[in-house]
């Protein structure tokens, strides 16, 4: 049969980095990967094609020449789904989907002609052996997590590496804390789950022997779970990417304890890794306690942050707002708190209930649910009813957005972390970072706002003299911080004033 992967459209997000793909010249930042690895469950003798909708338009011709179409997505990608789905069927031709969006939410979906949930490396081959004797059913799912050792390699040869800013391997699947508002432990389990470290190199020689060179994201749901198993992989990973003069700049997402342990966080920056997204939250400690985020009250979380810069990586953060327990002045916490720690990319974000979280079932029970969540952490919308009167929720998140991502508080923020960041390694100059640099001079150095210029000029040449073995990373910020500003830019200025008669102050 001729099968056709289709990956939806991703809307212009915090994570998207949309705006700066015309600075390096790319089409999409991230790869559909786990659209790779089910091609590598199909059959040889099926027919193969992948569209990325990210990188290609999905053409009328390409859907006429499959027999049958398949899916995977996210819970922000939605409505692209939405579209695809009338769009094949207008050329009747059968839909399968899988996925964290369908897995979380089957029954939106009654239009899709089979839904293959849960984790692909069980429910498909149940979907393709009864597809081959004719009787495929509407709904295959499963409790049991399968052994990713035995997951295959993806199907790289589908997609053009040279449209994507950046490759994707994962390590392991599941989270051993269960936070109330993620939905991680209904999807992949507390138990973190891993790859053999033979796998995990295997997977980085295919990326090598193809020629990519550049960042590589693992995208597990916390990289360091199982401490034991991650650190030998990275002392397995050191020697190969020495061996090869480190082709791959790594970055990941883990749990704040991970400044807890100087082992860890020096076996990590030895390995290639550069960055780290973390889940912070919040400075409230009374939220935290709400939340079940005990692993980031054993700490002070600035100084955990300062740690792991001082290690040698950028720290990335999630921040929220929107607790049952948020204080009256959380909207100026939350600036201090960004400010201070030196998070450059802060994703703030009002808090949502996703399906399958606690949080969802505990919102359902007590009737505050309003609608699904988008997937966007941070569109300002809220699937739920706050304790908070919601208007000030918003005029007070709408502030901290403006306020953080304003140009001198963005660059303040860039010069706090440099202040701070202490690199491992001399930053290794490619093509594409040197077109990068030039792009930005072109679109932020020229092209911007003057009052933007302004600050673009004074962070190039304090990096330039006071940071200049950071000055790779100044500029790369200043890439991200255009992004920012688009994609913020609808923020009303109007709606950024916090009134003085609710105890807060005017931010702006």
């Amino acid at each position: 049969m001729k099968a056709l992967l289709v990956y939806p459209a991703i809307p212009d997000t915090f994570w998207s980095f949309k705006h700066i793909m015309k600075i390096i010249r790319k089409r999409a930042a991230h790869v559909p990967l786990g659209l790779l690895t089910v091609a590598s469950m199909f059959p040889e003798q099926w027919d193969l094609r992948l569209i990325d909708t990210n990188v290609e338009s999905l053409s009328d011709q390409t859907i006429q020449w499959a027999d049958i179409i398949f899916i995977g997505a996210m819970m922000v990608q939605k409505e692209s789904v939405r579209e695809i789905v009338a769009k094949c069927h207008e050329f009747d031709k059968p839909v399968v989907a899988g996925g964290p969006l369908f897995t979380s939410t089957p029954e939106d979906f009654e239009d899709i002609d089979h839904l293959v949930l849960n984790e692909a490396e069980i429910t498909f081959p149940m979907f393709l052996n009864d597809l081959a004797a004719g009787n495929p059913r509407k709904v295959y799912s499963t409790d049991e997590k399968p052994d990713i050792t035995l997951t295959p390699l993806p199907r790289w040869d589908l997609i053009d590496m040279k449209q994507y800013a950046s490759m994707s391997v994962q390590y392991s699947r599941g989270c051993p804390y269960d936070c109330e508002f993620c939905d991680i432990v209904n999807l992949n389990g507390r138990r973190p789950r891993v790859k053999s470290n033979e796998q995990m190199i295997r997977e980085l020689e295919i990326l090598y022997g193809m020629g990519w060179r550049g960042r590589v994201f693992i995208v597990d749901d916390n990289f360091i779970g199982n401490r034991i198993k991650v650190k030998s992989l990275l002392k397995t990973i050191r020697p190969w990417q020495e061996s090869k003069e480190f082709p791959f700049t790594l970055y990941t997402e883990a749990s704040v304890n991970l400044a807890q342990d100087d082992e860890l966080m020096s076996l990590m920056t030895a390995a290639g890794f550069d960055s780290v997204f973390l889940g912070l939250e919040t400075p409230a400690e009374e939220c935290l306690a709400e939340c079940g985020k005990h692993q980031n009250r054993s700490m002070d979380l600035v100084e955990a942050v300062k740690t792991i810069q001082r290690n040698g990586m950028e720290v990335m953060g999630g921040f929220i707002i929107g607790f049952d327990n948020d204080p009256p002045n959380i909207f100026e916490r939350q600036i201090k708190f960004i400010q201070n720690s030196g998070v450059v990319k802060a994703m703030i974000g009002l808090l949502n209930a996703p399906p399958g979280s606690r949080l969802y079932r505990r919102l359902k029970e007590e009737g505050r649910l309003l609608e699904d969540c988008s997937g966007d952490n941070c569109d300002g919308s809220m699937n739920f009813i706050p304790k908070m009167d919601p208007r000030i929720v918003k005029e007070g998140y709408n502030a901290v957005l403006n306020y953080i991502y304003s140009p001198k508080e963005y660059y303040a923020r860039v010069l706090e972390f440099l202040g701070t960041y202490k690199p491992i390694r001399r930053r290794r100059i490619t093509v594409l970072e040197v077109t990068a640099f030039f792009n930005s001079v072109l679109y932020l150095g020229i092209l911007d706002k003057w009052s933007n210029k302004i600050y673009y000029w004074k962070l190039l040449f304090k990096a330039f003299i006071s940071h200049r073995e950071s000055f790779g990373e100044a500029v790369s910020h200043m890439i991200f911080g255009y992004h920012f500003r688009k994609l913020l830019g609808g923020v009303s200025r109007n709606d950024s004033r916090i009134l003085k008669d609710n105890t807060l102050i005017s931010l702006l």
